[in-house]
């Protein structure tokens, strides 16, 4: 196993044996309004929605997570099987692994053995710029057929790297990295963080280029310096340790960030909602607040490692808690939640 590998593995046992949270969830600082007269009945809440040009059965994503070593290959396989059976799109965790040792595709490909409707790949923003936009375009079409990819992500994850003790701090030329992936790309490009938020100036740069939309991935969900923190601890490194415990909860909280892209980009980009969706009514109070869709993690990683009926089992309760938020606010279809009144301490 290579480096590469054991920090992939190495990052999900740390978030399935660790509380690697946030010490706040910003999702309990969101209130919907209960409708007592929502004059719908609850079976008849259409969930389906189109997100980047595709039909998905409600605006749910499994989001990315792991892939490059073995025991990926059986968590990506699981979460398949939940995003084929319900019709919903589900991402993979960064695809350079693959691309460095060719034996680790299918712990990614495995995706390709499901009829998922929209897929996502994945690379991280400092890979693109030290690639070279031609390597960068010859690398994307392989992680594209990699996985069947309708939407290709660009991963901003610079407080991870900054904490992680082999972290690749390449920031600079990374918009104009994006900039030119988006215009050569024949399919969406989609800028995603990771657990820090996108700011209003951010995403007011980014929809300037022709990315199709903003994954915001904000603060409040899984800690990466959190989880770099106890990486660090297993290596007795105390300068990292260190970093990762004052960097625990750095960011925008995902509330906010939602609020902030939608604010920056005249709601004409797509919006994921991602960082510490942990049931459907998180996910719910996302989407009134103007994102498109609800990705979860954290809360599918658990049941992923232990199989395909459990990990079906939490995706069914999170859309079907989804769908009784809907129903207690009296919107029938996912247009209507658009409409919704929403308390805000944030």
């Amino acid at each position: 196993m290579n480096k590469i590998e054991s920090r992939k593995d190495e990052h999900v046992k740390i978030s399935l044996e660790e509380d690697v949270a946030a010490h706040h969830n910003y999702w309990d600082d969101v209130k919907l309004i209960h409708n007592a007269l929502p004059e719908i009945n609850e079976e008849e809440v259409d969930l389906s929605t189109s997100l980047f040009g595709k039909t998905i059965s409600a605006p749910f994503v499994i989001s990315a997570m792991t892939g490059g070593y073995n025991k990926s290959k059986k968590i990506n396989e699981n979460l398949a099987v939940a995003a084929e059976k319900f019709q919903v799109a589900m991402g993979v965790g960064s695809q350079r692994a693959a691309l460095e040792k060719p034996e680790l595709i299918d712990t990614y490909g495995i995706v390709k053995d499901y009829d998922i409707p929209l897929r996502f790949a994945n690379i991280g923003a400092s890979q693109i710029v030290l690639w070279g936009h031609k390597k960068t375009l010859e690398n994307a079409s392989k992680m594209i057929d990699m996985v069947d990819a309708d939407v290709f992500m660009v991963c901003l994850n610079f407080l991870q790297e900054v904490v992680q003790p082999e972290g690749e701090t390449h920031a600079k030329g990374c918009f104009d990295a994006i900039k030119n992936l988006a215009d050569d790309l024949d399919i969406p490009v989609v800028v995603k963080e990771s657990g820090a938020g996108i700011s209003f100036d951010v995403a007011k740069r980014l929809s300037t280029t022709k990315i199709a939309g903003i994954d915001v991935g904000g603060a409040g969900g899984t800690s990466f310096a959190a989880i770099e923190h106890f990486r660090s601890k297993m290596i007795n490194d105390d300068l990292y340790a260190r970093g990762g415990q004052t960097f625990w909860d750095w960011g925008i909280p995902t509330p906010t960030s939602i609020l902030e892209v939608g604010k920056a980009t005249d709601w004409k980009l797509q919006i994921i909602a991602t960082g510490g969706i942990c049931n459907g009514l998180d996910a719910a109070k996302a989407i009134v607040l103007g994102a498109n869709a609800a990705g979860v993690a954290h809360a599918l990683l658990k049941p992923a490692t232990k199989g395909s009926d459990a990990t079906i089992s939490e995706v069914d309760i999170i859309i079907k808690e989804l769908r009784a938020a809907m129903f207690l606010v009296g919107a029938d279809n996912v247009s209507k939640m658009a409409e919704v009144e929403a308390e805000l301490w944030i």
